[in-house]
C-alpha cells in the first residue's frame, strides 16, 4: 500500500557538504534523506525502538540517481513518500530539488528493514507514520 501524500523536509547545504567543485558530495544525499526519514518516522519513536526494545532500522536495497548538483548555499526541498511494501520491508522515495528547481537534482528508492536484538529480520512495528497509508 502507498502514501501518496508528499512529505516534505529542508535540507541546508553547508561548505562541509560540498567537495572540490562546490557541489554536495554525493554520498552526502544519503544524509539529507536519512534525516528527512527520521523527522517522518519520528526521532522520539526511533530512540525508544533503538534503546527499549533494541529495534533498528537497516538500509536493505538503494537505487540512486543523481540529474543535477546542488551546491554550498542552496536549501533543498527534500520530498518523501513511503510504501510498506510487505510486513519487513519499507520503501522511502526521496526526492532532492534546488530552489526553483522543475525537476529532481536526485531521485533515490531506498529500501528499509527492521532488525530486532539478535540483529534478525522481524516485521516492521505498528508506527503511527505507516497509520497515514490507511487513512487514505
Amino acid at each position: 500500500m502507498s502514501n501518496q501524500k508528499i512529505y516534505h523536509f529542508s535540507a541546508q547545504v553547508y561548505y562541509e557538504d560540498t567537495d572540490h567543485s562546490g557541489v554536495v558530495y554525493h554520498p552526502n544525499y544519503f544524509k539529507f534523506f536519512e534525516r528527512a526519514r527520521e523527522d517522518i518516522i519520528g526521532v522520539e519513536t526511533l530512540s525508544r525502538l533503538w534503546h527499549g526494545e533494541q529495534i533498528g532500522f537497516a538500509v536493505y536495497k538503494t537505487q540512486i540517481q543523481y540529474h543535477e548538483g546542488a551546491v554550498f548555499g542552496d536549501i533543498l526541498d527534500i520530498q518523501t513518500t513511503w510504501e510498506k511494501e510487505s510486513p519487513y520491508r519499507l520503501i522511502f522515495r526521496h526526492r532532492a530539488f534546488r530552489p526553483h528547481g522543475k525537476k529532481p537534482a536526485v531521485t533515490c528508492d531506498l529500501h528499509l528493514v527492521c532488525l530486532g536484538r539478535e540483529k534478525k529480520l522481524i516485521p516492521i512495528p505498528d508506527l503511527a507514520f505507516l497509520k497515514e497509508l490507511y487513512n487514505h
